[in-house]
């Protein structure tokens, strides 16, 4: 795998994060696939806690996704763990694939107490070659001893450990408020990211308490707003998962609290969604794409993913280039009803287009200082509706290319 460095949009610090009750965690070396660090992670949330998920879209799942949406269904949305692995996917792995994570569900059930339904399975990495699962049964022991109340380092060491091509480990919580209760995630993620999730996967946990249908209609929610609502190649991978742990020990719950948690779970997925595209692979721009003036609220989604996706474009945002007329070109391919002569386009506060007409006074020289920055808003009114929606996105750059090209070697 080429040696990145961190990203330049990388947050300054680990944030400092809070104790969720209930939850515990622990990290192991199994040497799946790197050597000298940590890549496999185990937590554990009390008997009764409730789990939901949102997975891949893709029609090519791996394992343990359909492992995932097996157990929860199973278990009615409860559980008691999760386990993640990173250096390999078990993705394209056949029906010995989901065999390997069915086996490594009933290993931490029988070391925890617990049904193997109730153990959730996650892994990412490379796609096709199989998961060497004796490693992680090697592993599961000391994992199993070193399981502790998740304080900020072990926050951090979790995050870390998901981690693949990512430059830094991501983290974000947020206070419940009106209760004592938090919200507190983690997440992985840098190349093959787009909506319908990605290459990403999300472990979001709170000791707020709530049944299974309102975390699943929580978690959904949030999901649309947040990771779907971000890109940085356009590839959807094979094994996206987004879950939601609920442990209930705060003495706090989601039926009294509903707006107060979600505001909470909201803020922390988009946090975590964000510094995915910041950790964009070769990424050196965090770009924000509005499309207001849409038929539709999905309408104008679709034109901002189109525009937010256009290697055009984000070649041009790469290099300062003040070329809008690379946006004009993807509105119009998008598919969605736009009027070019209502057509206006601003970078940053400067208006480029208005009335599908460059705009008298346009200042270049404006747009392209803002161009200079890391990070950029694109505006963009269609001038058919009322819809509007926002994508966020990473420039392209040669560092992509690097990363890829070499990401098995």
């Amino acid at each position: 795998m080429a040696e990145t460095k961190v990203s330049p949009l990388a947050p300054a610090a680990f944030p400092a994060m809070p104790a969720v009750a209930g939850v515990r965690l622990a990290t192991a070396a199994a040497g799946i696939r790197y050597q000298g660090r940590d890549d496999v992670v185990l937590a554990e949330v009390p008997p009764g806690s409730t789990l939901a998920g949102v997975f891949t879209r893709s029609l090519c799942t791996a394992a343990p996704v359909d492992w995932c949406r097996h157990a929860l269904a199973a278990s009615g949305g409860r559980g008691r763990a999760v386990i993640v692995n990173s250096g390999n996917a078990n993705a394209f792995t056949g029906s010995a694939g989901y065999r390997v994570s069915e086996h490594t569900a009933g290993s931490v059930a029988a070391a925890l107490g617990a049904q193997p339904h109730e153990v959730l399975v996650a892994s990412t990495g490379v796609i096709a070659e199989d998961l060497p699962v004796e490693r992680i049964d090697a592993a599961l022991p000391g994992l199993v001893a070193g399981l502790e109340p998740a304080t900020s380092p072990l926050w951090e060491a979790s995050a870390a450990a998901i981690g693949t091509t990512d430059t830094f480990p991501k983290a974000a919580s947020a206070p419940v408020a009106g209760t004592t209760a938090h919200v507190a995630g983690i997440a992985k993620g840098s190349g093959m990211i787009a909506p319908d999730m990605a290459t990403m996967l999300a472990f979001v946990f709170t000791d707020m308490a709530m049944d299974a249908q309102t975390a699943q209609e929580c978690l959904a929610g949030s999901v649309e707003k947040s990771f779907n609502r971000i890109t940085v190649d356009s590839d959807t991978s094979t094994s996206d998962t987004v879950l939601l742990a609920a442990t209930g020990t705060s003495g706090h719950g989601a039926d009294r609290h509903a707006t107060a948690f979600r505001d909470a779970l909201d803020a922390v997925m988009m946090n975590l969604a964000h510094q995915i595209v910041r950790d964009g692979e070769g990424a050196t721009k965090f770009v924000a794409v509005t499309v207001t003036g849409a038929a539709d609220d999905a309408a104008a989604e679709a034109i901002a993913r189109t525009v937010a996706d256009s290697p055009l474009v984000k070649t041009a945002l790469a290099a300062s280039d003040a070329n809008w007329g690379r946006i004009v070109a993807a509105v119009g391919k998008a598919g969605q009803r736009a009027d070019r002569d209502r057509l206006s386009i601003w970078i940053g506060d400067e208006q480029c287009a208005d009335g599908g007409l460059p705009r008298p006074g346009y200042s270049e020289q404006r747009a392209t200082e803002h161009l200079q920055g890391d990070s950029i808003d694109l505006r963009i009114d269609v001038g058919v509706g009322d819809g509007e929606a926002t994508v966020w996105t990473c420039d392209l750059t040669h560092g992509y290319i690097d990363i890829n090209a070499g990401y098995r070697t």
